[in-house]
């Protein structure tokens, strides 16, 4: 497949998948029940966090953590007592607990009270080209607070090694424009240009056959390989192409 074959094909596949019907197994459907700018945030967060394993059990475990948060999770954040995090405390999903649980909704107050939130944060610390960099900063400041040292692992970090996927996701869903009406485009200070793949196994997977990716682990190094090799394809929006790999990968298995 040639250069121009290549965008064509992947271009349709992104016009294919990046459309509302994307929402109805995917975990975006969570912040899409909100509308305040900070329920989204949150919500969209704290969804990303668990989005690994099945999507339907994602979108089944997220529903209950909105629940649990009264679904106003801004509110929640902002006006938790003790006894509030100890109602959490049943939470689980795969190897994040209430107790983790309970340290992220103390972390996001500390973020909105004295950080200016969620977007000051990644927006303060990009570089010209790359979230990279911000990621780790954000976790750096996540993390700020007394906590359990077990907890750390569920907040990815790029200068240990790691792609950092759901986060990446987390970013994309925030940053990328909401003409087609599924990632929200809420953060306008952002060049989406920066954004870098969601690389998990199916987006890997196929990028791989695509002669997108060589490298086989998918960590920091192949997510750099990645990001080269879409920026070639569309230099503005390069990520949109999370669409076309992921589409393939889980639908159509390619």
């Amino acid at each position: 497949m040639t250069k121009t074959e290549l965008k064509e094909f992947l271009d349709a596949k992104v016009l294919e998948y990046n459309h509302p019907k994307f929402l109805e197994d995917d975990p975006i459907q969570i912040p899409h029940l909100f509308n305040r700018k900070e329920d989204i945030e949150i919500s969209a967060f704290l969804t990303a966090t668990i989005a690994w394993g099945n999507r339907k059990s994602i979108i089944n475990n997220a529903t209950k953590l909105m629940g649990m948060m009264d679904n106003t999770p801004y509110d929640f954040v902002i006006n938790h007592t003790d006894d509030d995090l100890e109602q959490l405390r049943p939470f689980v999903h795969r190897t994040f607990n209430g107790m983790d649980l309970g340290y992220f909704v103390t972390s996001l107050k500390n973020i909105y009270k004295n950080h200016g939130g969620l977007e000051a944060i990644f927006t303060e610390h990009q570089t010209k080209d790359s979230m990279q960099p911000a990621i780790s900063k954000f976790k750096e400041v996540f993390f700020e607070l007394p906590h359990q040292s077990r907890t750390q692992k569920h907040v990815s970090d790029p200068n240990k090694g790691s792609a950092a996927k759901r986060i990446n996701m987390f970013l994309r869903w925030m940053v990328r424009d909401n003409a087609t009406g599924v990632d929200f485009g809420l953060w306008e200070d952002i060049d989406p240009a920066k954004l870098s793949c969601p690389l998990d196994v199916h987006s890997g997977n196929v990028a791989r056959k695509l002669k997108l990716l060589k490298r086989k682990q998918n960590d920091a190094k192949a997510l750099k390989e990645l990001d080269k090799n879409l920026r070639k394809l569309d230099a503005t929006d390069p990520v949109k192409y999370d669409f076309a790999l992921f589409g393939l990968g889980v639908f159509e298995r390619f």
